[in-house]
């Protein structure tokens, strides 16, 4: 009976955790504060709130304060074009003595406005010229366009990549709102346009896979995609895989860029293929598949601190458990040392985790350890205990190399643009279509991670890429020639 009412209890606890995950999904913010942190913040906003309520009835009957409030407005981006439309007076002379006037000053307001886009058709005109002495006939070279004997321009292709890519606009959306411009494009044309534009762009991919592969250390991860079953009127699960290089939080300057891969399930064979050729050190879940790839040598495993957290999150969430709280404190201690050394060189990081955060992180596994004795070993409070217990190298390999991050986060924001678009376009059309989302991902995603305008590139290099020379094409991309069209 001692056994049943464990094994009960157990379950009971599963349960609650599960509804809790499933209620705060539906309903809840996506956060990991502790509720004594919500709390605190709660009560500064208050304060703020009235502070702010007291400013603004002053305001009201202060003239001098709002046109200082109103000078403080942050200004409009400089690059964007600018209109002047000019308000003259009615009268053109005056209207005392009729003398002419002449020009004091002016009071100049700007205002932002949106012009919606617009279709056009560029005519490309070739005229056929005759010698008046020979019979010699001369015409120029018909342009290259980026799709063979297509109608499409760079600009256009690039604006249907961006909306579904980056906007998370379904193609047959896309074509309802040309429709409303007067533009019958198909879903199927627009399918084909980004076909053919996976097949132009190829090179530019396989260059970034290149430059994310030969970085010291990257981030992985991997999120699912629902892709139609060809005859069976369902969707199968896809995996998307995201591999990142960013090491500007350890003060390095090398442009980052992401690289994603599709496959069509989440066997372990397809990121041992994607990696095979990676030497360094991989940070990423503790997904078995990644498992061959450590044992090989030539790939170290870092841990993600951000899992470890979320699991204990999960717990204090559904039955406030004090020993979770207590966990979710000392890691929060990490993650502030982290921030002040955040954007530090490797060097410096690595000191200060020694001596900051390597003794933290010792008594909190003596902690664990010990508190993991007390605890029954079905609960799930010990199956998190365990979990970090038994990744503890890869966990605190980060604390004696500042190459490495504390957590995966980095990866998972790059999936975080897929996860958005998936609610959308609801699944792929085929495995093909994967390979061309994973390319387009790829570089729309490293255009984000440089700050750089997606569409303004892409229209770059789409118009140029056909006829660039393939063993110089590392000169497009994206902060290569940012310059171009910034």
């Amino acid at each position: 009976l001692q056994s049943l009412a464990v094994s009960l209890q157990s379950e009971v606890e599963h349960l609650k955790l599960v509804i809790e995950k499933y209620k705060r999904m539906l309903f809840g913010k996506s956060s990991e504060k502790l509720h004594e942190q919500v709390a605190q913040l709660q009560l500064y906003l208050d304060e703020k709130t009235q502070d702010v309520a007291q400013i603004e009835a002053h305001a009201a009957s202060c003239v001098e304060f709002r046109a200082a409030a109103q000078r403080a407005r942050r200004p409009l981006p400089a690059h964007l074009p600018r209109e002047i439309i000019e308000h003259l007076p009615e009268q053109a002379c005056c209207p005392d003595c009729g003398g002419e006037f002449a020009r004091l000053g002016e009071d100049v307001c700007e205002r932002l406005e949106y012009v919606p886009a617009s279709f056009r058709v560029l005519r490309h005109v070739r005229p056929k010229l005759a010698c008046t002495k020979c019979d010699a006939i001369v015409q120029a070279h018909a342009p290259s366009g980026p799709i063979a004997h297509g109608m499409a321009g760079p600009g256009l292709l690039s604006h249907v990549l961006v909306s579904k890519f980056c906007d998370h606009l379904p193609l047959y959306r896309q074509s309802e709102i040309y429709a409303r411009q007067g533009v019958e494009l198909d879903r199927s044309t627009l399918a084909d346009w980004v076909g053919q534009c996976h097949v132009l762009l190829r090179p530019l991919v396989e260059a970034i896979r290149r430059h994310v592969l030969s970085a010291q250390k990257i981030h992985g991860d991997d999120t699912p995609v629902p892709v139609l079953a060809p005859g069976m009127g369902q969707t199968r699960t896809g995996r998307l895989w995201a591999y990142v290089r960013d090491d500007r939080p350890a003060g390095d300057e090398t442009p980052p860029a992401v690289w994603f891969a599709y496959s069509p399930n989440r066997r372990g064979e397809h990121p041992q293929a994607h990696l095979k050729a990676f030497r360094g050190i991989l940070q990423a879940d503790a997904f078995a598949g990644f498992g061959p790839i450590y044992e090989t040598g030539t790939v170290q495993e870092a841990a993600c601190w951000a899992h470890v957290r979320r699991k204990l999150y999960d717990l204090h969430q559904a039955n406030a458990s004090p020993l979770a709280a207590e966990a979710l404190r000392r890691i929060g201690a990490l993650y502030d040392i982290e921030r002040d050394i955040r954007g530090k060189p490797p060097n410096i990081r690595q000191a200060e985790r020694l001596a900051r955060a390597g003794p933290l992180i010792e008594a909190f596994r003596t902690w664990m350890e010990s508190n993991l004795l007390g605890l029954s070993q079905k609960s799930k409070l010990a199956e998190a205990i365990r979990y970090a217990l038994t990744r503890w190298t890869a966990l605190t390999r980060y604390v004696g190399d500042g190459h490495i991050e504390i957590d995966n986060n980095t990866a998972e924001r790059a999936l975080r643009a897929v996860a958005v678009g998936r609610k959308n376009y609801l699944h792929m059309g085929s495995d093909a279509g994967g390979e061309r989302a994973a390319s387009i991902y790829t570089l729309i995603g490293t255009c984000r991670l440089n700050n750089i305008e997606p569409e303004g590139y892409l229209r770059q290099v789409i118009g140029c890429i056909g006829e660039h020379p393939v063993n110089r094409v590392e000169e497009l991309l994206p902060w290569n020639i940012a310059a171009d069209f910034a």
